[in-house]
Parts: structure tokens; C-alpha cells; sequence
């Protein structure tokens, strides 16, 4: 166990955010003012009559965080961790004509030849596809035009 001693909140709180603690406690006077602060914990708890092990077994968030400062990165277990989700996406002809270029450069960039293929065919078709050779595009070495 450690003790650490700062000269304030704002410190504090920087280093809460850099150690990404499973279970953050805010016992200090307003604590859903400085709760905007946290940027990295598994669950925070506001006030004095919010003990973790409330959390951990009936208020809500669960037993199940991230600990070892996976915080930074990963949010605690929860329902919708075990719901199937699937993304829709729907492009407009401007739409494709703004994102086609970058998608385009990305995919160039990865080597994935088709799905850039994929743009350049899309926005032959709108008159909005770079001429092949452009410096603005990288040559994806075979791409199909």
C-alpha cells in the first residue's frame, strides 16, 4: 500500500488518469464537479455512501473491470458485451465523392488492391475518380481501373 501526497485536485486527478484504477473513489466536497475530470477508470464512485463494494454487487456497474490500468483502454464487462451488433452504413453520391479519396488512399496504403478498386470504379462513375498517376493518390501497384 501507498500513500501518495499532492498539492491538489488537479494533480490528483492525473495521476488517477495515468495509473487507470479498477475502482476510483471521489470522497471529496462536490464530487460530480471534478467528475468530467476522469478519463480512465473501471468504475468511479461519487460521495461518501458510495462504497465499491456496492458497485461490485448491487448498484450497477459489476465485478467485472479492467484492472492493471487496462482502464485506459477497455470499460468494464456489461450487457452489451454480450449483444450481437451490426454496423449499417448507407453513402450518398456526395458523401462517396468526400470519404472515396481517403478511402481510396488508405486502402492503397494497406496493399488491399480491390477495395480500393472498389472506390475508384464508384467514383469513375460519379466523373469524381483521380486520374491514374495522381500525386495525390498512392499507386497501389496493380489496382484495377
Amino acid at each position: 500500500m501507498r500513500l501518495l501526497i499532492v498539492d491538489g485536485l488537479e494533480t490528483a486527478f492525473d495521476i488517477a488518469n495515468d495509473y487507470a484504477p479498477e475502482h476510483l473513489l471521489l470522497q471529496i466536497h462536490e464530487p460530480r464537479r471534478w467528475l468530467p475530470r476522469v478519463s480512465a477508470a473501471g468504475a468511479v464512485f461519487l460521495g461518501p455512501w458510495s462504497p465499491e463494494s456496492a458497485g461490485d454487487y448491487c448498484s450497477g456497474p459489476n465485478h467485472t473491470l479492467p484492472t492493471y490500468g487496462y482502464a485506459k483502454s477497455y470499460s468494464g464487462l456489461s450487457l452489451e458485451d454480450f449483444q450481437k451488433r451490426i454496423t449499417v452504413q448507407e453513402l450518398t453520391p456526395a458523401g462517396l465523392a468526400g470519404l472515396g479519396p481517403t478511402a481510396q488512399i488508405l486502402a492503397n496504403l494497406e496493399g488491399l488492391d480491390a477495395h480500393a478498386a472498389s472506390v475508384t470504379i464508384r467514383l469513375d462513375a460519379l466523373g469524381e475518380a483521380p486520374p491514374i498517376g495522381d500525386a495525390s493518390r498512392p499507386s497501389s501497384g496493380g489496382a484495377v481501373r
